[in-house]
């Protein structure tokens, strides 16, 4: 079969269209945005029950009227001052958790690898309780944490470069700086007294409780410049899927791709860690939810991607301030999820070894 036979073939498969605008063309999978669809109605519908819930209850309609505008004084006091910045805060830690997890698995071609795992969370979490414990300006500890995790991932890519990046070895090294940097953490806890190391130890665990308007500006102008960027590498992404050996045959430079990849991956990670502190597992969970669901990562998989990292978090937070006797940080909740799913990760990985 020839190329543009097999080009029509796949034009005319019932899942896609063409859209054309001027002279710019897009396949559309109509699965992959029903999906889309379906999972942005069930956040929003998860994010008005997080607002909805609390000591002071409210109804859908209030909640509905106070975002809109329409609703009451202390309808509206509960949702723009209190609920709403932390919903929102939520629910883009969440996509941007689910897409930077997404980019570095693509990038190594791993499933068991995240930011959490090779060190990039304990890196701000080093410099955050640092700063904290030491009695440093407050208001500086989302900088200091996001310096740490760009640290972190620089350091780990310097030390897998061999004349090219491995996926194993950058596993291993990054594996390897997450325990040291933990022991540095558990450090500072044990060198310091118990009444300091309260506030830290709250950081430590991953929390949206604190969220407020800037943590809201702060990731929406960040996913702004971040999602487009690495929408647009999606196709590099998955032409790396074949092999380094395919991908440079049709002229990808694969190491400067991979750099840019991880490059976006971690700042997508420490923007949402400086906001949070380390928000376990949603980097590694969301995207093979994602890839089970709508299959092999496209661009379309990638959006859907965001949505289910966001839909994943807020459902763990509702379950961690509402669902539970006593009220716990996200990070808990995520971590209780997560870690049993890496394990059932790493067994399929190694039963297929």
């Amino acid at each position: 079969m020839t190329a543009s036979a097999r080009q029509v073939e796949l034009m005319s498969a019932p899942r896609l269209r063409v859209l054309r605008f001027g002279g710019v063309a897009f396949v559309i999978n109509l699965r992959t945005l029903s999906l889309i669809l379906v999972t942005f109605v069930l956040l929003v519908a998860a994010a008005c029950l997080a607002m909805m819930l609390g000591s002071f209850r409210l109804t859908v309609g209030e909640v509905v009227g106070s975002v809109l505008g329409t609703g009451n004084g202390e309808a509206d006091f509960v949702i723009w001052r209190l609920r709403f910045p932390r919903t929102l805060t939520v629910a883009m830690l969440g996509g941007a958790l689910a897409m930077s997890g997404a980019i570095f698995q693509g990038a190594v071609r791993n499933p068991l690898v995240s930011p959490d795992i090779i060190g990039i969370n304990a890196g701000a979490t080093l410099a955050a309780v640092f700063w904290i414990l030491t009695d440093m300006p407050q208001g500086a500890i989302p900088l200091l944490a996001f310096v740490g995790a760009m640290s972190v991932a620089s350091l780990v890519y310097l030390l897998s470069w061999k004349g090219h990046i491995s996926g194993g070895r950058l596993i291993l090294i990054g594996i390897g700086i997450n325990a040291l940097l933990g022991a540095g953490v558990t450090f500072l806890f044990v060198r310091y007294p118990v009444q300091q190391t309260r506030s830290a130890l709250a950081w430590t665990v991953g929390t949206a409780n604190n969220s407020d308007w800037a943590d809201v500006r702060l990731l929406a102008y960040s996913l702004a410049i971040l999602i487009p960027l690495a929408v647009a590498l999606m196709w590099s992404l998955r032409v790396m899927q074949l092999g380094d050996t395919t991908a440079r045959s049709v002229g990808l430079p694969i190491e400067r791709t991979r750099l840019l990849l991880i490059a976006v991956g971690s700042t997508l990670s420490a923007f949402a860690i400086a906001v949070a502190g380390p928000i376990g597992f949603v980097a590694l969970t969301a995207p093979h939810i994602a890839r089970m669901i709508a299959g092999p990562m496209t661009s379309g998989v990638f959006i859907f991607t965001l949505l289910v990292g966001a839909l994943f978090l807020m459902l763990s937070d509702i379950v961690a301030q509402h669902a539970l006797p006593v009220s716990l940080p996200v990070g808990v909740v995520t971590a209780a999820i997560g870690a049993p799913y890496f394990l059932f990760l790493l067994y399929r990985v190694n039963a297929r070894v």
